[in-house]
């Protein structure tokens, strides 16, 4: 009994009589009405601007009229001392009421439910909405038999709900935006978006060390009313129903804010249950939206996932409409990167695109002057000298975009040899992923090697297919020197020329190999014969001896082998073979 008595007394104090009582009638008119919930309670409105409007309070009116019925004093509550626990005394329920079937019971909180009060939305004083309350309540209480057990009917499915709860996760989950036993409530969103949304505080505390630290810390709010202009209803929604329940509510108009939620109130188990969403609705053309939400989330685990998807897909995900929304760092982030797979003049394009766009954002107009300004430190990372002077002379040349100085210092790097010294990047981006291999067929270095313009050969075949990106070359024995080479990549029995790249390298004087890159990996094919062929232009340099015939490389992590099988280039091949001579390193990826 003593049990019932403090329910009913916290029944009395969530009245809606009282609540509308503190609420201005202004705000009466944003009422949310909702669909009745589980065992006849109805989820509260979540309106910031109405009362709730709980089974609690509608019996505890009901109770009150009943307690007036019985002569007991009407003023009687939880304010009074002890008026609610003499009204239940005066009940007789010591008379073993007839025990209810589950059937019956839910029937029952079926019409308990309808006890809802609804502020009036007229200018009443507070003390009229009261009385309005106390009316509706006496109203439903007259239509009601006056035989205890019909007393019981009533007080049943709110005070007895937990009895059709088998499991704790069960109980927890029906409290989930409920107003039964809630001691606090949140204003949720801004402005004719607030939400008011019911919780409890030791449910929050459970699962997040920040509500934890908010009801319980040193510096614990006493308010039952919190504020949260910074998140969306939704997104708080989802976080409590997680918290209750352990049931995960994101879709991909909600998964973000729910994330940002779920990190500032610490639930990472939310966090993951997100990143896994996004891992798995990833495609090209959102790759750039949640590479930037990524990093806006500190989630370098997806962050990565979307630089790699954007590596496979880079023409789709540039064309993508997300593409110009991204911000200078996260568009730096990506032209910044090796394994891009699309042409160079493509990026430049995709650059210009998103600096209108950026311009636009700014209130600038669109010139090639602030379109340069806009981009900033961006535009040194496109690499320029990786296009053709086709593709060079009828895009960035003609963009306006670049100074006169730069366009012809390109134009001769272009043209001339040895090439002069340009400002943007010369190093090819490789589309592939994974770990960069090599292999050095060479077992010794010997000096002396020269050069009068005819080219280094040796014929090479491999077991598995393959991607060559570039050469290892020696250099000089006189001390630091500038090369020019051409290196390519023939077919042996067509003489197709699969790669090549006219460049130049820079020596130390030291026995060292020094890397020279072609503009694209060459694919290489299984139990094919190519041609490896560089053509140096320079002093004479380092050579290699003792050189192998096969060779093999093995993955640490895999154990996969590479086997490369070297032959002799017939023709003019300036001395270079299988024993000695230059061209000592693959590089390559798998």
């Amino acid at each position: 009994m003593r049990c019932c008595v403090c329910l009913f007394q916290q029944s009395l104090r969530c009245s809606p009589s009282k609540m509308a009582a503190g609420e201005s009638n202004s705000r009466s008119s944003c009422l949310n009405l909702s669909a009745s919930g589980p065992l006849g309670n109805a989820p509260p409105s979540n309106s910031a601007h109405s009362s709730p409007a709980s089974n609690g309070g509608a019996v505890g009116a009901a109770a009150g009229m009943n307690r007036s019925a019985g002569n007991a004093n009407p003023r009687s509550g939880p304010e009074s001392g002890g008026g609610a626990e003499s009204a239940v005394r005066s009940t007789p329920i010591a008379q073993n009421p007839p025990r209810q079937s589950v059937a019956q019971s839910g029937a029952a909180s079926g019409a308990a439910s309808n006890m809802t009060a609804t502020p009036s939305s007229s200018s009443s004083s507070s003390s009229s909405s009261t009385a309005s309350s106390s009316v509706d309540a006496s109203a439903a209480v007259s239509s009601l038999p006056s035989s205890p057990a019909s007393v019981l009917v009533y007080r049943e499915p709110v005070y007895n709900w937990q009895a059709t709860k088998s499991t704790v996760k069960e109980r927890f989950a029906f409290l989930f935006n409920n107003e039964v036993l809630s001691d606090v409530h949140f204003l949720v969103g801004k402005g004719m978006g607030v939400q008011r949304i019911p919780a409890h505080r030791f449910a929050l505390a459970v699962g997040s060390a920040v509500f934890d630290a908010m009801f319980n810390g040193g510096m614990a709010t006493t308010s039952t009313e919190i504020e949260l202009p910074d998140v969306e209803p939704a997104a708080f929604l989802a976080l409590l129903k997680f918290l209750y329940s352990d049931e995960v509510q994101i879709g991909p108009e909600t998964v973000m804010t729910t994330l940002y939620t779920a990190k500032k109130y610490a639930v990472p188990a939310l966090e993951a249950h997100c990143v896994e969403f996004l891992k798995k609705n990833l495609r090209a053309d959102n790759a750039f939206m949640l590479l930037t939400q990524a990093r806006l989330f500190d989630e370098p685990q997806l962050a990565s996932l979307c630089l790699e998807n954007i590596d496979k897909n880079t023409a789709d995900a540039l064309a993508a409409e997300g593409f110009t929304d991204v911000d200078l760092d996260t568009l730096m982030a990506v032209l910044e990167r090796d394994t891009l797979g699309v042409r160079e003049v493509r990026l430049f394009g995709a650059a210009v695109r998103w600096a209108e766009a950026e311009a636009q954002r700014q209130q600038l107009q669109p010139t090639p002057e602030n379109k340069r300004r806009v981009l900033g430190k961006a535009l040194s990372l496109i690499r320029f000298p990786l296009m053709t002077i086709e593709e060079f002379a009828a895009g960035p040349a003609q963009s306006g975009i670049l100074t006169d100085r730069e366009v012809v210092s390109l134009f001769l790097h272009f043209t001339v040899n040895p090439k002069p010294h340009v400002e943007f990047i010369d190093r090819p981006r490789c589309c592939l992923r994974g770990k960069e291999c090599s292999i050095i067929r060479f077992s010794q270095v010997e000096s002396r090697w020269g050069y009068s313009g005819t080219s280094d050969r040796i014929r090479f075949s491999v077991n598995r297919r393959i991607f060559v990106v570039g050469f290892g070359l020696y250099g000089s024995i006189h001390g630091p020197t500038d090369y020019q080479v051409n290196i390519q990549i023939i077919h042996t029995d067509s003489n197709t020329v699969l790669g090549q790249n006219d460049t130049g390298f820079s020596c130390d004087g030291t026995a060292s190999t020094f890397r020279v890159m072609f503009k694209e990996p060459v694919e290489i094919l299984p139990s094919v014969n190519y041609i490896a062929c560089a053509t140096l232009k320079g002093p004479d340099s380092h050579y290699g001896t003792k050189g192998m015939r096969k060779v093999t490389h093995e993955a640490p992590a895999t154990g996969t082998k590479t086997c490369f099988t070297f032959c002799y280039a017939a023709g003019n091949n300036n001395g270079t073979s299988v024993e000695d001579g230059q061209i000592p390193e693959v590089i390559f990826y798998t």
